[in-house]
C-alpha cells in the first residue's frame, strides 16, 4: 500500500489486547436523558479490578472485543460504544459489584426487543473476565420505548368486534397446553365457547409443535367458533398465538 492510498485506520495501527478501562470506562461520563441504562452485578475472577470487569461488560455488549481491530477507526466509538459510567461495590458480599453502564440508543434498532436484549444480556454473560454476571435493573427511555407500535387496538374495539358490552369479557386459556392434537384442541375450545365463554386462547408454549401443527389448529378453532356462535346467538373468539413464524 503506497502512503497515498494508506487508510486512517491503518496510520499508528498496532493488533494487541488493552485494557478495557482504558478505552470503555468513563467514571466522568454524564448520563442522557435518552440513554438506555443498566445496573449489572459482577463478579470478577480472580485478579481482575472491578473498573476492568465493569468496562469489560460495557465493551462487550457494544462496540468492544477481546483485541484491538483496525477497523475502529472507521467509526465513531465514542459515538457509538457502552460506557461503565460508575461502579461500586455491593454491601455485605465479597468480590461483588453494581456496574452501571449506558448505552446510546443508536446502537438499538428501534422497535426491537430480540436487539435490544441480544446486546445486553446476549454472549457478554459467558465472558471470560467474569465469574458471575447479573443484569439487576434497566432504564429504557421513553424515546426508546416510543418506537415500539404495540398492540393495534384497544380493548373497546375487542368489545366491538364481540359485541359484548357492560360487563368483563370471560375467556380462559386452554388446558393441557402441550400435548393435545388440533382435532381435540378444537373440541375443547368449542366446549368452552358453548359453555359460555366470550373466548379462548392459546398459551404462550403453543406455537406449531408436530403434534399440533398451527394450520391445524387454525381449522378446528374456526369450525369450534361458527359452530358455538350457531348454538349460542353469540359472537364467540379464540386468540392464535403469532408471535412467530408459526402461520
Amino acid at each position: 500500500m503506497s502512503p497515498q492510498t494508506e487508510t486512517k485506520a491503518s496510520v499508528g495501527f498496532k493488533a494487541g489486547v488493552k485494557d478495557y478501562k482504558l478505552t470503555y470506562y468513563t467514571p466522568e461520563y454524564e448520563v442522557k436523558d435518552s440513554d438506555i441504562l443498566a445496573a449489572f452485578r459482577v463478579t470478577p475472577q480472580p485478579g481482575v479490578p472491578p473498573e476492568e470487569a465493569g468496562a469489560a461488560v460495557a465493551a462487550e455488549s457494544s462496540t468492544g472485543t477481546w483485541t484491538t481491530v483496525w477497523t475502529d477507526g472507521l467509526t465513531s466509538l465514542d459515538r457509538y460504544k457502552g460506557r461503565c459510567y460508575n461502579i461500586e461495590p455491593v454491601a455485605g458480599e465479597e468480590n461483588q459489584y453494581i456496574a452501571y453502564v449506558a448505552y446510546p440508543l443508536d446502537l438499538f434498532e428501534e422497535g426491537s426487543v430480540t436487539n435490544l436484549f441480544t446486546s445486553i444480556v446476549g454472549n457478554v454473560f459467558g465472558f471470560k473476565a467474569l465469574r458471575a454476571l447479573r443484569l439487576e435493573d434497566l432504564r429504557i427511555p421513553p424515546s426508546y420505548t416510543k418506537t415500539f407500535q404495540g398492540p393495534p387496538h384497544g380493548i373497546q374495539v375487542e368489545r366491538d368486534k364481540l359485541n359484548k358490552y357492560g360487563r368483563p369479557l370471560l375467556g380462559c386459556t386452554i388446558k393441557p397446553k402441550l400435548g393435545l392434537s388440533a382435532k381435540n384442541y378444537g373440541r375443547a375450545v368449542y366446549e368452552c365457547l358453548r359453555g359460555g365463554l366470550d373466548f379462548t386462547k392459546d398459551d404462550e408454549n403453543v406455537n406449531s409443535q408436530p403434534f399440533m401443527r398451527w394450520r391445524d389448529r387454525f381449522l378446528f378453532c374456526v369450525e369450534a367458533i361458527y359452530k358455538s356462535q350457531a348454538e349460542t346467538g353469540e359472537i364467540k373468539g379464540h386468540y392464535l398465538n403469532a408471535t412467530a413464524g408459526t402461520c
